[in-house]
């Protein structure tokens, strides 16, 4: 039996994915992209669009596949089990509670073909589970989740709902499977959460230094990254024990959303727009060659014109290297989108365009700032000649190389000059002083 599996949405939906194929094949299931004899969609829900993405993509799928057993799991089943329960389309609806009985409830459809939903809502308390993988399905990087769930309920999103109260894996597992993820050749692991920044703290074992110093413990492993962090739990004693782990990339995601305070407010974020300038000062102070990349929402409910250009001040003094930009999206079930000074498309979509053109000047600021300097560049995959892969502070760098597979490789790169995607580099023969 074969079986597709589809995956919307974060990385951390990617690593569930890998999961939910390593369970089919212990099973006896082979995977694959067609041809099929069930198709399975890990869905989100994070915004309006994402939704609506899941069910148009669970249509097509049924109208391409007729016979073939459809099953919808992931973040909008959790979230909304009543609409994901009447979408005939889906044979099986599943909830991320029961992901890890996937192939016995796929197997009983099979023999007895009876529709079958099972969403069970989260409860407070319920452990951790998955991120026991040894291999991210067609990534260089291996992807190592952590931690699940929220406890912040933002005033527009809707995760809290679909992933339940924060939970964080165990050190010991953690560090096992960077240890396996190393026996199958992974250099870069990814540390991955819906809050990742608060990993520990539902346990009380340890911090995200310690996640990263347990996922830096196989030899063979040379980079551990992390993933999306909430500004509000990167103290100061935790950023100095991150400088103290030297295979941490200096890349950082820090979730912004706006830079005015009273947008800030209304979103239910628990910082200012002065305490988060000051966390890129002290991180600077830290690795002063990181990146900074962010998210921004435009036209969150009420936000004024004096508001948004707040936002663009901020970003700009900030200096981000990518800043991931968003209109507001109205979620249902949440408490800003029952705020009645709602923002028309039009305009959050201009000031989406507006905040681009500023964000983009320093993205070159930042790339052309480093040009002549030498990095360690992973490399990932190669198209018409040219090697495509990144650096510890994750310049995407193309390098023309022909002969043998630079796949995984870390090898040393001089950045030359800019390109749409980022820099155009060199190889050198030896470490750079500035490596």
């Amino acid at each position: 039996m074969k079986a597709a599996i589809f995956t919307l949405g974060c990385k951390v939906n990617t690593c569930e994915s890998s999961e939910i194929a390593a369970l089919l094949r212990q099973a006896g299931w082979e995977i694959t992209e067609n041809d099929a004899d069930a198709y399975l969609i890990n869905s989100c829900t994070v915004t309006q669009e994402s939704s609506r993405k899941t069910r148009q993509l669970l249509r097509r799928l049924r109208r391409l596949h007729p016979d073939a057993a459809l099953v919808l799991t992931g973040c909008y089943a959790q979230a909304f089990p009543e609409e994901a329960a009447s979408l005939r389309e889906a044979d099986l609806v599943v909830g991320h509670r029961e992901r890890e009985q996937l192939p016995e409830l796929l197997a009983d459809f099979l023999q007895n073909k009876k529709p079958l939903r099972r969403l069970l809502p989260h409860q407070a308390g319920e452990p951790f589970t998955g991120g026991g993988i040894a291999s991210t399905e067609g990534h260089t990087r291996a992807f190592l989740k952590i931690q699940d769930g929220c406890d912040r309920f933002c005033s527009y999103c809707i995760i809290p709902y679909a992933r339940g109260r924060s939970r964080s894996a165990s050190l010991e597992k953690v560090r096992a499977t960077a240890y396996a993820f190393a026996e199958n050749g992974y250099r870069e692991i990814v540390l991955v959460g819906i809050n990742l920044s608060a990993f520990g703290m539902d346990s009380g074992e340890g911090d995200l230094a310690d996640a990263v110093a347990a996922a830096s413990a196989p030899q063979g492993v040379a980079r551990v990254r992390l993933g999306s962090l909430e500004p509000d739990h990167l103290t100061k004693e935790l950023i100095r024990r991150l400088h103290d782990c030297p295979k941490l990339c200096g890349q950082f995601h820090i979730s912004l959303q706006s830079g005015s305070d009273e947008v800030l407010r209304r979103m239910n974020r628990h910082y200012t727009a002065q305490e988060y300038l000051q966390l890129t000062e002290r991180l600077r102070a830290n690795f002063p060659d990181c990146a900074l990349t962010t998210d921004v929402i435009c036209g969150f409910p009420g936000e004024s014109e004096e508001e948004f250009k707040e936002t663009v001040a901020f970003v700009q003094t900030v200096g981000f290297e990518k800043v991931h930009i968003f209109p507001y999206s109205r979620r249902t079930g949440t408490p800003a989108a029952r705020r009645t000074e709602q923002i028309s498309k039009e305009e959050k979509h201009r000031r989406c365009a507006l905040l681009a053109q500023e964000t983009e000047k320093s993205r070159e600021a930042f790339l052309a700032a480093r040009l002549g300097k030498c990095y360690e560049v992973l490399f990932e995959s190669q198209k018409n000649g040219v090697w495509h892969g990144y650096t510890e502070n994750y310049i995407p760098v193309a390098v023309e190389a022909a002969g043998e597979s630079l796949r995984g490789k870390i090898l040393p790169v001089r950045l030359c000059a800019l390109s749409p995607e980022g820099c155009i580099g060199e190889f050198v023969s030896e470490k750079s002083e500035n490596l």
